[in-house]
Parts: structure tokens; sequence; C-alpha cells
């Protein structure tokens, strides 16, 4: 994935911290919104708790340390009202609201060896 495409994005790497993963969510700056959280199975489905900030570039991003091999539904809330998906989660499940919660799997894939 190039960097100048306009689409979310997740990434990530290990975590200092054994049997944990540092997942960053990143959303383009281009999204009109007043405020962006992350909403998930990791914060309780809070809609307030994990507020997006924009960075240098003007994107919005969070970054969450997670439990390694595990898997988490989310989606994303823009201005406590219009939920988003994330088009690069791992999987996609339907949720009880007739509509598709993102899943993304805290593991990072090995380096093949050279």
């Amino acid at each position: 994935m190039g960097c100048d495409r306009i689409n979310n994005m997740i990434r990530k790497r290990r975590s200092l911290n054994p049997g944990k993963i540092v997942i960053t969510f990143e959303m383009p700056g281009t999204v009109w919104a007043e405020r962006i959280n992350l909403v998930g199975e990791f914060n309780g489905w809070d809609r307030e708790s994990l507020p997006l900030r924009q960075n240098r570039e003007g994107n919005w991003q969070i970054q969450l340390e997670l439990d390694e091999g595990r898997e988490y539904r989310f989606r994303y809330i823009l201005d406590g009202q219009h939920w988003r998906d994330e088009p690069y989660a791992d999987k996609f499940v339907p949720n009880p609201y007739g509509g598709y919660d993102s899943i993304v799997i805290a593991e990072v894939a090995l380096e093949p060896e050279e």
C-alpha cells in the first residue's frame, strides 16, 4: 500500500512489552469531522474514550497496545453519530444492527529470512 493512498490504514508492530502489539489506526485528514473516535471491544464500545488526534500531516491517528494473538471488533464514529468502517481491516463480521464490524488481529507477520 503506497503512502499516497487516501484511505484508512492500520499499521502493526511489536511492542517492547512482551505479548503486546502496537496498532496504529489512521484515517486521512480529508475526512470531514470535528472529532473521530475509535470504538470497539478494547474499550467496551465507549464512544468517547479513544479520540483520534491529527498528526503533522493532518491525518487522524491513534495507537493502542493490544494483547498479541487476539481479534478485536471495532469501528470509527465521526462526530458521535456517523459510523465508519475500516476497509483495510483484517476481516469483517456481521453485527446485530444490520451492518458489519471491522476486525483487527493483533499479530505481526514474520519477516522473511534472507
